[in-house]
């Protein structure tokens, strides 16, 4: 399955490069459907680069993305609504200047990048997201150890390695006895606690929690791991869809790089334990029907089975404690989605999602296109998923875990 992993990656890199534009030395990519330019974009691609031995272009994008640090540190989490600064999007590329460190050093950026996260943890094993979202998301704070763990085991930094500890035990302490890891865990400046579940983000968490633990070697992780991998695996169908019926987080719906989350960290388990194999490569599987050049921001659907897509958001939009006003968003939200995920374009147009949110009078920071489309931002997760699972091979087979 190595070989078709490298192959889809090939594939992707080559389309991810169509974006990239030449300034001087410098280089960065352009979203070839919002226009703009993400910070964490240029991190999954470096990383991916890096991965391959494909580095032409990483000393020109790191340059970019060096020049746009902020003077505490920080670097912006940069979407079509907002822009401010995020020890998560700090955490990713953090994790990129590591991996570069060897060939491409910047030191103090990386030093200055450290030093932000570890300030943004709040309480033991919470990390701020940004000013704007202060709901304690276990994704950051996988997201936050994962980079902390990477750096403390470079440099050797207790300091480093022990709030990657507590960012660990902190996600550990708030799965549920199902194997769920909630989005959030408290309310935070969310109208209402989203403490469901959520395939995308469960696969997502067990991804930067494994990556934490290539460096901790913690068996309470791996326990924890183990019994979240049974419950994203329950969600998965044998052609290697997901049932998303379970999943209860709205933005997050049908999202099309939960299948490259779960390809990795799926194969993380896989290498300790084979039985987790077939259900890596149903993930695979699962992310080859989005795969369009670029990775489509969507699980893309048929009309055929348009009709059991309709029970299916019924009973997503019944999950968590929200009142009836919101259940109404979600159910609409669900029904848009089914449709958006079925219809495709290469440009956006969200006025009929506005029209929805100012009808139901919800305010929400995410833009949904009435249509489905080719994702930088997806394709660029992806990317890191997939060129992860490559380096997890290497470490197995030279004998490094």
């Amino acid at each position: 399955m190595e070989g078709r992993v490298a192959e889809i990656t090939r594939n992707i890199l080559d389309e991810v490069r169509r974006n990239v534009v030449l300034d001087g030395d410098l280089a960065y990519i352009r979203d070839p459907v919002f226009g703009i330019v993400r910070n964490r974009v240029h991190a999954e691609v470096v990383k991916a680069l890096l991965r391959t031995g494909e580095t032409k272009l990483v000393g020109s994008i790191l340059r970019f993305v060096a020049a746009a640090q902020n003077g505490d540190g920080s670097w912006n989490e940069i979407h079509v609504n907002y822009n401010q600064p995020s020890a998560l999007i700090t955490s990713f590329i953090g994790e990129a200047l590591v991996d570069a460190h060897d060939y491409y050093p910047h030191g103090t950026p990386l030093r200055k990048a450290r030093d932000y996260v570890l300030a943004k943890e709040l309480r033991p094993g919470y990390f701020l997201k940004s000013s704007q979202y202060t709901a304690d998301h276990l994704n950051v704070d996988a997201s936050c150890g994962a980079f902390l763990a990477r750096y403390g085991d470079l440099f050797g930094d207790g300091v480093a390695l022990a709030a990657a500890a507590r960012a660990a035990e902190n996600i550990v302490k708030n799965q549920w006895a199902s194997g769920v890891y909630p989005y959030a865990v408290d309310k935070g400046t969310y109208p209402y606690a989203f403490d469901v579940p959520c395939v995308h983000y469960q696969a997502v968490t067990m991804y930067y929690l494994a990556k934490i633990n290539t460096v901790l070697s913690d068996d309470r992780v791996e326990a924890s791991l183990r019994k979240a991998a049974e419950w994203l695996i329950g969600q998965q169908r044998r052609d290697g869809r997901f049932d998303w019926s379970g999943s209860g987080l709205m933005f997050a719906y049908y999202l099309s790089g939960a299948y490259g989350f779960a390809y990795a960290s799926l194969d993380y388990l896989a290498r300790r334990d084979e039985a987790y194999r077939q259900y890596a490569d149903r993930s695979l599987q699962g992310l080859a029907r989005s795969l369009d050049g670029l990775v489509l921001r969507w699980e893309p659907g048929s009309w055929v089975d348009f009709v059991p897509s309709v029970h299916t958001a019924v009973r997503t939009a019944a999950l968590g404690t929200f009142p009836l006003q919101h259940r109404a968003f979600r159910l609409g939200y669900g029904m848009y989605r089914q449709i958006a995920r079925r219809r495709y374009a290469d440009a956006v147009d969200s006025r009929t999602f506005d029209i929805l949110c100012r009808m139901l009078r919800i305010q929400t920071s995410t833009v949904e296109p009435p249509k489905n489309f080719p994702d930088l931002f997806m394709t660029s997760e992806v990317l890191d998923c997939l060129t992860q699972s490559l380096v997890w091979e290497n470490h197995y087979e030279t004998g490094i875990a």
